[in-house]
């Protein structure tokens, strides 16, 4: 138990290269789905073409994939900034996110409605829809808990499980629509070749790869105990006093 601090310091040493594997993994995401999209599909447009719907995959992969990863991690990342300076840009950042998967959202449901084409029918949008809506949910209650002034500290303090739980899960589910968009892509675009190594199919599949073990990384780096940030004093010493107060009032120390 003595050198579980030192142990602690040395595992910290690791930390740079596990945050810097996951930002290379995540960029490596987007510039793959820009590549793919631009180099196979003809680019970008808003004009109702196959150009638009190409809008779609990339902003979901930046928006859901790496900046709501991103905003995961920034408890991890900077450790002795203030708290409060952390949740501005935590929210920061999921808003960012929740700006560019809406812009993806309007383009796929815009190039189907131009083409006549039935939205909503597969797996993949499902996923997509269920996802997105519970990451609206998310950001408005994390808004209501932890950014709003007045929230009873034993409120937050039932709920900050549920946020963490619900915030690594719901980046499981965008990564796993991900990986549905992306076979759907593909048995859409080159269905009589795919089981030939076509190289559009074999960039698709190591996209997909790459998405799961950025998500594998993300999920490590959050649930790794020596990772966590540390307390600082300030901070406890206002967590005591508003613990101080609900138990004077007679608060019930569980919901």
């Amino acid at each position: 138990m003595e050198d579980s601090p030192q142990r602690a310091v040395q595992g910290l040493g690791s930390f740079p290269w596990y945050v810097g594997g996951t930002q290379v993994l995540g960029l490596a995401c987007v510039v793959i789905t820009g590549v793919w999209m631009g180099s196979y599909h003809g680019g970008y447009a808003w004009d109702g073409s196959g150009q638009e719907f190409n809008v779609h995959p990339i902003c979901m992969v930046l928006g859901l994939v790496f900046l709501y990863g991103d905003a995961i991690l920034v408890y991890r990342v900077f450790r002795n900034e203030s708290k409060r300076n952390v949740k501005v840009l935590h929210a920061v950042l999921h808003l960012l996110a929740l700006i560019i998967s809406i812009v993806g959202i309007v383009a796929v449901f815009d190039f189907h409605n131009h083409n006549k084409i039935p939205n909503m029918y597969s797996l993949h949008s499902w996923c997509g829809m269920l996802t997105f809506v519970l990451f609206c949910v998310q950001w408005l209650m994390g808004l209501g808990f932890f950014l709003f002034p007045g929230m009873l500290m034993a409120l937050r303090s039932w709920y900050l499980p549920l946020h963490v739980f619900f915030g690594l899960a719901m980046l499981a589910m965008s990564l796993a629509t991900c990986l549905l968009g992306i076979s759907e892509k593909l048995f859409f675009s080159i269905q009589h070749t795919y089981s030939q190594f076509a190289p559009e199919g074999i960039l698709g599949n190591m996209l997909g790869l790459l998405l799961v073990a950025f998500g594998i990384l993300v999920g490590y780096v959050v649930t790794r105990e020596d990772f966590r940030r540390p307390p600082h004093l300030e901070e406890e010493a206002l967590s005591v006093h508003f613990k101080t107060l609900t138990e004077g009032r007679g608060s019930p120390t569980s919901p």
